[in-house]
């Protein structure tokens, strides 16, 4: 198939380096990433994306994958390839009566939550609005509603997908079991998804917004956080985080979500709000979108970001302490360190139910270097490893995929662990070719088998 051949078969826009909007096209929020894909191709429906993959298979091209465009890393792009752009595709439907959701591949968080919210339900999903639903489902998804209704992928009911061959698939419990479970946490490895389906919840007001202190007093708050949690119902997701106010000041912020009872939740959270001297208690009964809402400041466009992470079973007080020391180096005052606590629903899942496979490890720590100048990225890059390296002692050497920025092959073990030799088979079984690479890439069976 020809160019002039494939842009008369699409319904959507081509976009090739000479075109006026192609520089825009190739943008994502992460100002880092910059990459030159040969054809960017933003579909309109299904029957598009089919002629993209179809287009790409038969031209050899290097083949990516955008939703929200949000992975740190920049998957969502490539050089000298074609994007499938699936930002134009971004409906959301709900059916009320059925509690359930359908989200076109390109939907954002924040598409999804503003639909949903209509009718006092919410799909368990994310932090930030314009986190794409595709990039997020794919790779686990956690968020705040994790430890009363799990992951994002124990919402999922089935999965409408291309695979490399063209074929329009419906993965569910009942169709393409096997598809099925590696999409729940096996990335963008087997196709693109063009609709995803979800269980919603009845989540309308939560209790929550930050409990702020001053940085001096980090050690003593994240201890006590880690207590508490320890306790907590599951109701209630909880974050702790060392960044920098808007002043400039450093500061330690606790971010609770409660999302039963307000009463309730008020109760609850008295013990966490009571202790040590916060210089500011902003919690209090919010509509869920703006609890989602709530850290989208601290991720604006086009700065330059580079992320580690570690997954730890335990959060003993050395850990934190090389936490804090690692939070207090930081150099930008837009950077931030990110302690997050699963468990709850999340952790009563088996590993292998799903591909995502640390089920187990309810912390995660996320050293997240962000700044402005470009001519700083090795000092920031350095600040980041360095904090996933002094944590070596107290990880599981586990990751999650989504906080992953560019990694060498080997940690593909880290993050799809004990569940990585099924993923292959089943790699081997939709993408044998694994035509689909540009992502965490699981490579087929077969190739690990050329390659022992």
């Amino acid at each position: 198939m020809d160019v002039g051949e494939f842009k008369s078969a699409f319904s959507g826009t081509v976009l090739e380096p000479a075109d006026a909007e192609y520089d825009q096209a190739r943008r994502i929020w992460n100002a880092s990433v910059d990459k030159h894909p040969r054809f960017i191709a933003r579909c309109s429906g299904v029957a598009d994306v089919i002629a993209a993959v179809s287009f790409a298979r038969a031209n050899n091209l290097l083949t990516a994958i955008r939703g929200g465009g949000h992975n740190v890393g920049g998957r969502a792009l490539c050089d000298d390839g074609i994007v499938i752009d699936l930002s134009g595709m971004r409906s959301v439907h709900v059916d009320s009566r059925r509690w359930t959701v359908r989200a076109q591949g390109g939907a954002t968080l924040g598409d999804m939550d503003r639909e949903t919210h209509v009718f006092g339900l919410a799909v368990p999903c994310g932090i930030v609005p314009k986190t794409g639903i595709g990039g997020l489902t794919l790779g686990g998804g956690v968020g705040w509603l994790i430890r009363k209704h799990g992951m994002t992928i124990d919402n999922l009911l089935s999965c409408q997908i291309v695979t490399a061959e063209g074929r329009v698939l419906t993965a569910s419990a009942s169709e393409h079991e096997d598809l099925f479970w590696a999409l729940r946490g096996g990335g963008g490895n087997f196709g693109v998804v063009v609709s995803f389906e979800f269980r919603a919840h009845s989540v309308h007001t939560v209790l929550g917004g930050l409990l702020v202190y001053p940085r001096p007093a980090a050690i003593d708050v994240i201890r006590h956080f880690r207590d508490f949690m320890q306790s907590a119902p599951d109701e209630l997701t909880a974050y702790v985080a060392m960044l920098h106010g808007p002043d400039g000041s450093p500061i330690v912020g606790v971010i609770p979500c409660y999302c039963g009872d307000i009463a309730e939740g008020e109760r609850v959270l008295a013990p966490l709000r009571r202790f040590g001297s916060p210089v500011m208690d902003g919690i209090q009964p919010l509509p869920f979108p703006a609890m989602q809402s709530l850290l989208a400041p601290a991720f604006p466009d086009r700065t330059q970001n580079y992320w580690k992470s570690t997954l730890q079973r335990e959060l003993p007080d050395e850990a934190i302490a090389a936490i804090v020391e690692q939070g207090n180096r930081m150099r930008s005052p837009l950077s931030f360190v990110v302690i997050e606590y699963y468990g709850g629903a999340a952790g009563r899942v088996a590993n292998d139910a799903t591909a995502y496979p640390h089920r187990n490890l309810p912390w995660d720590i996320l050293f997240g270097a962000q700044w402005t100048d470009a001519l700083e990225t090795s000092v920031h890059r350095d600040w980041a490893r360095s904090g996933e390296d002094a944590l070596r002692p107290y990880s599981a050497n586990a990751h999650l995929s989504s906080a992953l920025d560019v990694e060498a092959q080997e940690v593909i073990q880290t993050a799809f662990g004990a569940n990585l030799p099924r993923l292959r088979a089943i790699k081997e079984k939709y993408d044998p070719a694994n035509f689909f690479r540009v992502n965490y890439n699981i490579t087929p069976s077969s190739a690990q088998a050329g390659a022992a």
